[in-house]
């Protein structure tokens, strides 16, 4: 049973379901989706939320091994793990979702009208609704407290679903494990009086103006002031509102806060031309993947403007204008300005429902009210049998939450792994349609997106036009062809208008393309009768200042893509059978405990290990947590390790070379060669050695890391010591954050003054990065009297070592004055390095990495632990730097997704994929001499006769053999040349040249 249903509910639920296992997916609300239902856009990608989230939403609601059990209420739960009983109640709105085909009609005839919650009162909604356009499941719902009793939707309903009989009813669910994700709530600002919020107009929360920003929202994606509708010049975004804040009792950081504010800043900037941004930062913890380069263009390019080290006291309102008066400090000076609206950014706090899981479930909950987890274990609660996951656990963003979701997944199926398969069923579909000796019968479905597409092209243009062309025989709009309810309309015109050819013109196929395949598979066509249009990010998105044109350029694409769709045809994968193993390439921290979660479940691991040991950067690690020692903790992950018997260990191990696919890959060792269904890439990083202030040089210069080694061994002489931040980060050369550095300095500072509290501590730092509940360490140094000394965003401290005085000097932006230490010892806090070895093992499996030489994730948000390339996946500072119980909790992510293919006794292969006409080939090996993955091998098929062959589970379908064939003897599926000739001669009806 998964507890909640926002992206951490179905990550979990989608995993344990794809894994062979059923799934009970309980949600208090009426439908699924979360808070990352009501945000616009994500950071860094800027990506549309709804529409990344929106295919997860419809595989999770039509999952043939998932239940969503909506509107409920959690009673109680007995038993034990492997055999918990637990009881809910389930609120019925009156409304037989058996009946209900969410087509609306209720909701206009309801003459009652309230704040609608999910636009977060600044629209209205009827007593019967549902909670948002793309809503699974999509059934409307009446709201008891405000219905009248007059009957006008039951009287407007035409397929009899709204049955005022019907009652709430107990259900009493038999599961395993429980997975708790209830997510967190956002602060309620009117407790800060200080700020005006529900008093001034123009004051809104960060998820109202998500909201406000938003194409679904109350002023449909455009920038608008509540107070009058126009259109504001300058806004102020105010940080950590009911976080790091003792007044309210949230002195921890909400982690996502800063880029959310960089995110709307930017964003608000795209919807309103001409537009001011100020964040008011106390500090800029933009800590992620590539997070500092967001905020960097974000000034540099986007004219957000940046105060450091302020928090907003106090804002007024001017009783004319309704404008908002900030008065704030920053570098010693007092300033006073008018801005038009001012946007609080609000902190996470725990789920409103905490108290009632703590009851029900008998789990911990610590000082804050979030779920209790260890340090060494983060994903479990105190509980057996009962795991977390998402910001239930602590404040996090998305890209983490999906990790850990994983995580929590394949905790929760080891205890029960030995029942895998035995209630979860395969999925069943119609006989396919045979197409061979029909016309093509063309459907076009042309989305609105909001006003993602329909706000700069003439969707309706567009659909008219479509109508016009040869073998068209059906076109429509869709608000969101991605929703639930579309799906279920493609469907039925397919069968209706005996449709043979689906094109969807949306957004891009790399986030939908599946689902649309599936949808048509369910109907009876073969998934590749599909083709896409993206007239969002190749239309409206790239030419929104010019909507004619946009419409234009969107009508050529639909016609090109028809074009393409009369000659496509039915593609069939091919199976190829699975190893029941994985293979590790890093034995640090997220290399042993994936191995041991994966063997957990039966399944046999190979580690791959360069060096002479296991453990890795763990063994360094001499700061406590939980008690223990990551020294202490890697000792004992290699003891269970040695003990394992699905675990086989390979020492001093040089990979030579690695082929093969997803299901079945060969790596090959000096020694021996390893099979395996996957391969999990945990190849950690290396800490930044510093050509600078004189390390290497005077022996009272030291990084952290070699600083708790030496505390570790005995007391520190040191009575003045000089710490400095980012050392190998935040620079020109090396412009990202390295995450971990500021919390690592905390702890060490913090040992310092607990062993000699009479020693002095200074530390010279950019922004205090201490984010989620490390910033508990940031206070407790500070009460110790660790000295903070702030230095300008893009300068270091000076340091001269004369007359064997050593001297470090810094501008201190909050004197205004330069400040100079002489100390004992100087550390540096260096950044994290990626693992020179990544270049040549992506080289080897055809995976990308990013500008900073760490592996790149599929999809930031949502895949961040797998790789575009199928069977392979990541975890740890290979992915990017992290601390400890992060590399954990997404080593398990990983093992988790590794596990779904291994799992199975056969995965399919890409369909997409080339093949030779041996006829045309006249063995030139061309062809296999460009081929990058090892498809195609030249044979004599006959004395003297040569001929190219390819290997359908290798191949890629990326086509550069076709390209490169001068004889033409290469045919690239789906992508044939008949195909792409048929879309250059309709892009160029009525060219002239």
């Amino acid at each position: 049973m998964v507890v909640g249903g926002g992206i951490s509910g179905i990550q979990s639920a989608l995993d344990l379901a794809d894994s062979g296992f059923r799934v009970y997916l309980v949600e208090k609300k009426p439908s699924i989706g979360g808070v990352m239902a009501q945000l616009d856009k994500t950071f860094p990608t800027n990506d549309c939320a709804m529409c990344i989230l929106a295919p997860k939403l419809v595989q999770a609601g039509r999952h043939h091994n998932i239940t969503i059990i909506n509107n409920a209420d959690l009673e109680k739960c007995e038993g034990e793990p492997g055999n918990f009983k637990v009881t809910l109640k389930q609120r019925v709105p009156k409304v037989n979702p058996e009946k209900c085909i969410g087509c609306g009609t209720c909701a206009e005839n309801c003459p009652v009208e309230y704040v609608d919650e999910f636009n977060e009162g600044l629209m209205r909604r009827k007593a019967i609704s549902v909670l948002y356009l793309q809503a699974v499941p999509l059934v409307y719902s009446i709201d008891p407290e405000l219905c009248i009793g007059c009957g006008a939707c039951k009287l407007s309903c035409n397929t009899g679903a709204i049955d005022f009989e019907l009652a709430d009813r107990s259900v009493a669910v038999e599961v395993g494990s429980i997975i708790l994700s209830p997510g967190s709530e956002e602060f309620e600002p009117s407790v800060k009086k200080e700020y005006g919020y529900g008093e001034y107009l123009n004051v809104v929360s960060s998820i109202e103006f998500e909201r406000i920003l938003s194409a679904t929202g109350p002023y449909l994606g455009h920038v608008l002031r509540p107070s009058d509708g126009d259109i504001p010049s300058k806004i102020a975004f105010l940080q950590c509102v009911g976080s790091r804040d003792e007044k309210v009792g949230n002195t921890y950081c909400s982690s996502v806060c800063c880029m959310y504010a960089l995110k709307q800043a930017i964003i608000a900037g795209e919807h309103a031309k001409g537009l001011e941004p100020h964040i008011f930062f106390m500090d800029v913890r933009a800590v992620g993947k590539e997070f500092e380069d967001y905020r960097k263009r974000a000034e540099l390019e986007r004219g957000v403007i940046i105060h450091r080290g302020v928090r907003v006291a106090s804002l007024e309102e001017d009783p004319e204008t309704k404008n908002i008066i900030v008065r704030y400090s920053e570098g010693g000076d007092v300033y006073e300005e008018e801005f038009e609206m001012a946007v609080l950014s609000v902190g996470l706090c725990p789920s409103n429902s905490a108290g009632k899981l703590q009851e029900v479930f008998g789990i911990e909950l610590n000082k804050y009210g979030f779920c209790e987890t260890g340090a060494w274990d983060p994903l479990s609660t105190s509980k057996e049998g009962i795991f977390v996951s998402g910001s239930f656990a602590a404040p996090m963003d998305i890209p983490t939450t999906v990790a850990e979701a994983s995580g929590a997944a394949v905790k929760a199926s080891a205890i029960i792994s030995d029942r895998r398969n035995t209630l979860a069923k395969p999925k069943e579909y119609p006989h396919e349609v045979d197409i061979r000796t029909q016309e093509p019968r063309i459907g076009v479905f042309v989305c609105h997106c909001g006003i993602n597409i329909g706000g700069v092209i003439n969707v309706p243009e567009v659909v008219e036009y479509a109508k016009t062309l040869p073998n068209v025989v059906h076109a429509e709009a869709n608000l969101y062809t991605c929703s639930q309810d579309t799906q279920e309309i493609i469907k039925r015109m397919i069968n209706v208008n005996n449709l043979n050819r689906v094109i969807v013109a949306s957004c891009t196929p790399r986030t939908h393309e599946t689902l649309f395949q599936s949808t048509i598979r369910e109907a009876g066509l073969n998934p590749y009768l599909f083709e896409m249009a993206n007239i969002r990010d190749q239309c409206s998105w790239v030419h929104s200042h010019e909507p004619k044109k946009a419409t234009e350029k969107a009508k050529d694409l639909v016609r090109m893509a028809v074009a393409k769709a009369r000659l496509i045809s039915p593609l069939e994968r091919t199976k190829l059978e699975v190893y029941h193993s994985a293979a590790i390439i890093g034995g640090g921290l997220s290399g042993m405990i994936t191995a041991l979660e994966i063997a957990a479940q039966g399944f046999d691991v190979d580690i791959i290990e360069r060096s002479d040991g296991l453990g890795g950067n763990l063994k360094r690690v001499h700061i406590y947590k939980d008690g223990k020692t990551g020294k202490q903790v890697s000792d004992e992950l290699i003891a269970k390790i040695s003990r394992n018997e699905k675990i086989t260990v390979h020492l001093n191990a040089e990979i030579g070379n690695i082929s093969g696919f997803v299901g079945n890959f060969r790596i090959s060792l000096p020694e021996e060669e390893i099979e395996a269904g996957t391969i999990i890439l945990t190849t950690g990083a290396q800490e930044y050695q510093p050509t600078e202030y004189f390390y290497g040089e005077d022996d009272r210069v030291v990084t952290q890391l070699e600083l708790a080694e030496m505390m570790a061994e005995k007391p520190l002489e040191a009575k003045n010591v000089v710490m400095i931040q980012c050392v190998g980060s935040r620079t020109k050369d090396n412009p990202m954050c390295s995450r971990i550095c500021c919390s690592t300095a905390m702890n060490n500072a913090i040992s310092i003054k607990k062993a000699n509290p009479e020693a002095e501590v200074y530390m010279f730092y950019k922004d205090i990065r201490t984010y989620g509940f490390k910033e508990d360490l940031y206070r407790e140094a500070g009460e110790l009297g660790v000295k903070f000394i702030r230095m300008p965003d893009d300068t270091m401290p000076d340091m001269t070592v004369d007359g064997g005085i050593i001297d470090i000097s810094a501008q201190d932006v909050i004197l205004g004055d330069k400040v100079s230490v002489q100390p004992d010892m100087v550390v540096l806090s260096t950044g994290i390095k990626p693992n020179p070895d990544n270049e040549e093992l992506a080289k080897m499996l055809k995976v990308p990495l990013s500008k900073d030489g760490f592996f790149l994730e599929a999809h930031m948000k949502l895949r961040p632990v797998d790789f575009a390339t199928e069977g392979v996946f990541l975890a740890g500072l290979a992915h990017w730097p992290k601390l400890a119980d992060e590399s954990i909790a997404q080593a398990a992510g990983a093992a988790s997704r590794s596990i779904m293919v291994i799992s199975k006794d056969t995965v399919e292969g890409e369909a997409t994929i080339s093949y030779v006409e041996e006829v045309k080939c006249r063995g030139c090996a061309r062809c296999e001499a460009v081929c990058e993955f090892s498809a195609i091998t030249v044979q004599e098929v006959e004395p003297g006769v040569f001929k190219a062959s390819i290997n359908p589970a290798l191949c890629k379908g990326c086509g550069t053999c076709a390209v490169t064939c001068c004889n033409g003897a290469i045919i690239s599926k789906h992508f044939t040349n008949e195909q792409i000739l048929a879309m250059v001669e309709s892009c160029l009806e009525g060219v002239r040249y």
